[in-house]
């Protein structure tokens, strides 16, 4: 019972958190970890958990896709796919042991790029390019990354679009959840064909996320930008913290 509340709790929060600024990653994949499933399954299974935000996101923002040309829209679809099958096929054949190491970094890492985002896509931005094949590999690499491990996906394609030399956050918005979506989309079947998620938990999460995701929607329109960003940091932190302890 306390291993289902646990869950329950983890997914309603991740959904909140995902609506007000992402960062749902930090609570679903330590949870399933702390009630007992193995590292390398509790990612996979944390995946499918936050998987159903993507398609709602997605479909918001059709019409911010709809002005991408189509050729080039399917262009980077493709090029998305095939990063997520590789990075999902990496985490397949990772040991527990050796996704263990990795983990607290991702999760610092995630965390430093959430906060820092902003400014990195400012960087970025002031030597923007347009896309062309070089743009076509650093999409292929952030794809790995989502494939691989979730966290921070977002905010790591938003630097890359301003990059590519986009301005308008809306259209940016729409790439980023469409693109995000398909990478899910891939790593979830590919995880779901190895057996690799435990479903009793991912389905329990899916519905709380998804309830935590409709009632966050208010609370966005509440809080204040720095105080986000305080919450993701004490979130992230803490969980890259607890993961750094289990590790040493």
């Amino acid at each position: 019972m306390a291993d289902i509340i646990l869950v329950i709790l983890a997914g309603f929060g991740a959904g909140v958190l995902n609506a007000i600024a992402g960062g749902g990653t930090f609570l679903t994949f330590p949870a399933l970890v702390m009630i007992g499933i193995p590292p390398v399954m509790a990612n996979a299974t944390s995946a499918v958990a936050v998987f159903p935000g993507y398609l709602s996101s997605a479909f918001g923002f059709r019409t911010e896709l709809r002005s991408f040309d189509r050729a080039q829209l399917i262009r980077l679809t493709l090029i998305t796919l095939a990063g997520g099958v590789v990075g999902a096929l990496l985490l397949l054949v990772s040991s527990n042991r050796a996704f263990s190491v990795i983990v607290p970094f991702l999760l610092l890492a995630a965390t430093l790029v959430f906060l820092f985002g902003e400014r990195i896509r400012a960087a970025l931005a002031k030597r923007s390019k347009s896309v062309t094949p070089q743009g076509a590999v650093g999409l292929f690499l952030v794809s790995v990354y989502g494939g691989y491990f979730n966290g921070g996906l977002g905010i790591v394609l938003l630097a890359l679009f301003a990059m590519w030399g986009m301005q308008n956050i809306h259209q940016m918005n729409g790439l980023k959840n469409g693109l995000s979506f398909a990478l899910s989309a891939i790593s979830v079947g590919v995880f779901a064909l190895s057996g690799l998620i435990a479903w009793q938990s991912a389905i329990v999460m899916m519905i709380a996320s998804t309830i935590g995701g409709y009632l966050g929607a208010p609370l966005a329109r509440l809080l204040t930008k720095s105080a986000i960003r305080a919450i993701i940091a004490i979130i992230g932190f803490s969980m890259s913290a607890v993961f750094f302890a289990r590790l040493f």
